[in-house]
């Protein structure tokens, strides 16, 4: 009888379910459920308003996401809950909840409910950027030396400047929650009944290193006296690494999904790390780039270095033996959905109408008539902030070069060119800091569906690109590692290593830069990294004092 093993993603709008044969490593069934709540960045469910640059979730939808997908993918793929050998898991990160010490959220009390602050911050909630700036500020007086570890800032996304705007914000939520914790742990704690928390998450968004472990009481103290002992009071200094056993489906989440008691739940993952041995990457030197709403890039590495501007390197922390480096975009697929929801003009829509297409295709199929230059535009992709190289949520974007000539379409191809060029910036940091990046590989719905943007990025960053072999990339990196927490003899697999020798998939399609193309956008990437360093290393602050203006308007 043939096992089988669950992945579970959790994404920025929805969660799916993959179910996987272990002994083929073919993905037998697939089921998405898209969150009831989304992203509420205006207002909460009773119409509590929100600040600027907010970004909250409702727990709710990600129990929904159990209850729904996967029974959906084993009665799909007619598998028993005994055939099922384990479940794994992976989130967007930083997501942030406080909750009480039986895991219960503070937003389900009715005391809460309305309190922003005691609601799960989505990791692009960028509302902590005045606690980013100041924690960073009082890490560099103090010589803190995880700095370094991190390109030098702590993003305003991770779980330390979330913590501290509560506190700020919001004591009383502060003092009411016994634990904070990443939504990836609490929806595994909510499959097992106990709280366990991964090294993953704490490496790259909680400022833990595996030798050193968190920053000393006295630097939270330094942030905020209320904070002086929060890792041994609301957080947890016993982490588990990746590719361990976080426990077993309890009764109580056995009846939530269908799934068998004491079935095997693997440690929690981040959706981006957890997708690297899912296209069968297992050494240094192959960079992975996860494009969607936003995209991460990761990459493995024989030694720890410092690299300006990385979101973290963290040792173990995507593959155990090996070195995790992270960067990334804050904005990409929100980019282009961002220009197709404001900016594209009524004739666009009715055209797309006509002829039974969206207008991403049609904007597409324009874009693809143009030659790279050819627009006279080029773009800066920072519409949601910049995470990679330069760690400052409050850059914006901006398109130089544009007239009344202008059309839509080469407005969004610059776009789509932005984001390719920054993803180049990337790339070559690394190289320019000791930690190689010898091949290319891409993941995600747009490098799924999209052979003209992957067709723009192979000739912006002048690289062969390998897809990976699997729409669902995530999720079947967690059903990887749900196959490894279930181990060999019980129908897994011992490491990650076996799992991805039989599981982990690569298209053979490729995309190969053409050497025009790739000409042209070397100077283009010129002009952008002109720009890049002059709006974003300090020699015109311009969007920060607009955004400033904006935010004193607003109230």
């Amino acid at each position: 009888m043939h096992k089988f093993t669950i992945g579970v993603d959790f994404g920025t709008l929805s969660g799916r379910a993959v179910i996987v044969d272990t002994t083929t490593g073919e993905e037998v069934a697939v089921a998405v459920h898209e969150y009831s709540h989304g992203v509420m960045d205006e207002k909460l469910p009773d119409g509590t308003p929100l600040g600027v640059d907010w970004a909250l979730q409702h727990p709710r939808d990600y129990l929904d996401v159990f209850s729904v997908t996967i029974p959906q993918v084993m009665k799909m793929a007619m598998v028993t809950p005994e055939q099922v050998v384990g479940v794994g898991i992976d989130f967007t990160a930083c997501t942030v909840l406080p909750v009480k010490a039986d895991g219960t959220p503070l937003c389900f009390l009715e005391k809460f409910k309305n309190r922003p602050n005691a609601w799960i911050k989505l990791w692009k909630h960028h509302a902590a950027q005045d606690e980013a700036n100041r924690l960073n500020a009082i890490a560099e007086e103090r010589g803190e030396k995880f700095l370094k570890r991190y390109g030098g800032k702590i993003s305003s996304e991770w779980m330390i400047p979330k913590i501290w705007q509560t506190i700020n914000e919001d004591p009383e939520v502060y003092n009411a929650a016994d634990r904070f914790i990443e939504a990836a742990d609490w929806v595994v704690w909510q499959l097992t009944g106990v709280e366990t928390r991964n090294t993953c998450t704490a490496g790259y968004k909680a400022i833990w290193h595996k030798h050193v472990g968190y920053p000393s009481n006295d630097f939270f103290k330094a942030l905020h006296p209320g904070m002086e002992r929060l890792v041994d009071e609301k957080l947890s200094r016993k982490l588990l690494p990746v590719g361990t056993k976080a426990g077993t489906i309890s009764a109580a989440a056995a009846k939530l999904t269908g799934l068998k008691e004491g079935t095997a739940v693997a440690v929690a993952n981040v959706d981006a790390h957890v997708s690297i041995p899912a296209v069968g990457i297992t050494s240094p030197g192959k960079m992975l780039a996860i494009i969607g709403t936003s995209t991460c890039h990761m990459l493995l590495g024989d030694v720890e270095r410092e690299v300006p501007g990385m979101c973290g390197v963290v040792e173990d922390g995507i593959i155990e033996g090996f070195f995790g480096y992270e960067a990334g975009q804050s904005c990409v697929g929100d980019h282009f959905q961002w220009f197709v929801e404001n900016c594209a003009p009524a004739e666009y829509k009715a055209e797309a109408d006509a002829i039974g297409v969206d207008l991403h295709t049609l904007l597409t199929e324009k874009a693809s008539r143009l030659k790279p230059g050819e627009s006279g535009l080029v773009a800066l992709d920072w519409w949601n902030g910049n995470r990679s190289v330069l760690v400052d949520v409050d850059l914006t974007g901006m398109i130089a070069g544009m007239s009344l000539v202008t059309k839509p379409e080469e407005i969004y191809r610059a776009l789509i060119e932005a984001t390719a060029f920054g993803t180049r910036m990337i790339i070559e940091t690394f190289d320019e800091n000791g930690v190689p990046v010898k091949e290319f590989y891409a993941a995600g719905g747009i490098a799924e569906k999209n052979p003209f943007v992957m067709q723009i990025y192979a000739d912006v960053i002048n690289r062969e690109i390998k897809i990976s072999g699997s729409p669902q990339a995530p999720a079947l990196g967690s059903a990887m590692f749900g196959a490894v927490a279930a181990g060999k003899a019980a129908g897994g697999f011992d490491t990650i290593m076996d799992a991805a020798s039989v599981m982990a998939k690569v298209k053979e399609q490729t995309y190969k830069p053409v050497k025009a193309n790739a000409a042209v956008y070397d100077r283009l990437f010129a002009e952008y990294r002109l720009l890049h360093d002059y709006f974003g290393r300090g020699a015109n602050d311009v969007m920060k004092r607009l955004k400033i203006i904006r935010k004193e308007v607003k109230g």
